[in-house]
């Protein structure tokens, strides 16, 4: 059975290698190579509520999904009104031909319960319209109903990875800096939400000025950058307790744009001392250890997904470029070549390509390249672009986006790594310096 045999959903890899995508639960194999044609059509009837409890949650669930799933670029919502069949039980048969007569390639239904003690059950099933079979094994998802947002995100990460065969980001959270107030006396607090927006908490006041928060590789702790000192210092703080841990000990001048390393228990960071600016690596808990010493500036490092590389920013040749070394220090080679300045290199966790900032005749870029410095491509152009950060899958890359003029307000921006689907993510206010967690468990 070949899934989707109607439709070309290959998606634009320009700046990749073309590759297979095998699907373990079946028989579909799609060849990712050519641009996205159109869309794939999808319906997805509301799911049904099994207990009376769950008709809300049944509904909201299925929208989430849709959304999701819309919100990729990838898919497009066949809706309701234009079904022909009603859903009104989890294993009714699928009239296969009424699905096809509105052009679905693809199905899913579903089905919510709510127990007495307030746990919810979801069920979903994907099915191939034109193949007349279903897609994978139907699966059960369980939780509580304060969770049921997570619940339709794992659903949507089902899906999406059982059609595109790559893994999903759905089911993941955002932390970045939530902004208040005039541009000269602009206030600034941690805050984390859900990928797409939805709820938003906040990490810490007002009182004192926040940079550039990093989750951990398991993400239950965020990394940042504090003022509450009176300088630059690195915090840690455990997701769901605000209770900071400083992790400098003020010897340095400042102490800024930290990261976790692979294992979750190195980070690396940039120093200043004696009007110099190096990276340096310390366990949490350790002594420091020095990775650069040159008369420049050297910052915003991130480590390679297996811990044996670094891509940091240094203006060593004179002008701002991104260079790669061991994560041991040493020689550093430079691997970006082009017209302007480049900043804030982040590693994919694929491992294949590097995300930057770029700044060429008065306008901002947020691009990727091979970790060669080869194939480099720009996604975004504005006034301001700055700050990325990968989704779990490496397939979409968040940031930061600073309108012009006196009341330019920063908000959050995601694009694919095609330069297709830029859309602006909903925040309660301003919005800067994002940071992308992995899948959560």
């Amino acid at each position: 059975m070949m899934f989707l045999r109607a439709i070309a959903i290959a998606i634009a890899l320009a700046c990749l290698a073309p590759f297979h995508a095998a699907l373990a639960q079946g028989p579909l194999r799609i060849e990712i190579t050519e641009g996205v044609i159109e869309p794939l059509p999808f319906a997805i009837p509301q799911f049904v509520a099994e207990t009376p409890q769950a008709a809300d949650f049944a509904r909201d669930i299925s929208r989430v999904i849709a959304a999701d799933l819309q919100g990729t670029g990838l898919f497009r919502e066949i809706p309701a009104e234009a079904h022909i069949s009603r859903v009104s039980s989890f294993d009714a048969p699928v009239a296969y031909p009424d699905w096809k007569a509105i052009n679905a390639q693809a199905l899913i239904t579903g089905a919510v319960s709510v127990s007495a003690d307030g746990r919810a059950t979801v069920k979903f099933r994907l099915y191939d319209v034109y193949a007349g079979g279903e897609l994978g094994e139907g699966l059960r998802l369980g939780g509580s109903t304060g969770s049921w947002r997570r619940l339709a995100h794992k659903v949507a990460d089902q899906v999406y990875s059982r059609i595109t065969g790559e893994g999903g980001y759905f089911d993941s959270r955002v932390v970045f800096v939530a902004e208040e107030g005039p541009k000269n006396n602009r206030q600034k607090r941690l805050a984390i939400m859900d990928q797409d927006g939805a709820n938003v908490q906040y990490l810490t006041d007002s009182s004192s000025i926040v940079l550039a928060p990093r989750f951990s590789p398991t993400g239950d702790r965020v990394l940042y950058t504090s003022y509450a000192t009176g300088m630059p210092e690195i915090y840690m703080m455990r997701v769901g307790d605000v209770r900071p841990q400083k992790l400098t000990d003020g010897q340095a001048v400042m102490t800024f744009a930290p990261r976790f390393g692979p294992d979750g228990n190195t980070i690396v960071y940039s120093e200043s001392r004696g009007g110099n600016t190096d990276i340096f690596t310390k366990r949490i808990g350790g002594a420091p250890s020095q990775l650069t010493n040159t008369p420049s500036i050297e910052t915003a490092p991130s480590y390679s997904p297996d811990g044996s590389q670094i891509v940091f920013e240094s203006d060593r040749s004179g002008t701002q470029q991104l260079y790669v070394m061991s994560a041991r220090g040493g020689e550093a080679r430079r691997i970006s070549f082009g017209q302007g300045r480049y900043g804030t290199p982040v590693w994919s966790p694929r491992g294949d390509l590097i995300a930057f900032t770029k700044q060429n005749q008065g306008r901002f870029h947020i691009g990727v390249m091979r970790t060669d410095g080869s194939e480099e491509r720009l996604l975004t152009a504005s006034f301001l672009d700055e700050g990325p950060t990968w989704a779990p899958n490496g397939r979409v890359i968040m940031f930061a986006r600073q309108s012009a003029g006196a009341g330019g307000q920063p908000a959050l921006f995601s694009v694919d790594i095609t330069g297709r689907n830029l859309k602006r993510i909903p925040t309660p206010g301003a919005a800067s310096d994002p940071a992308w967690s992995p899948l959560l468990p």
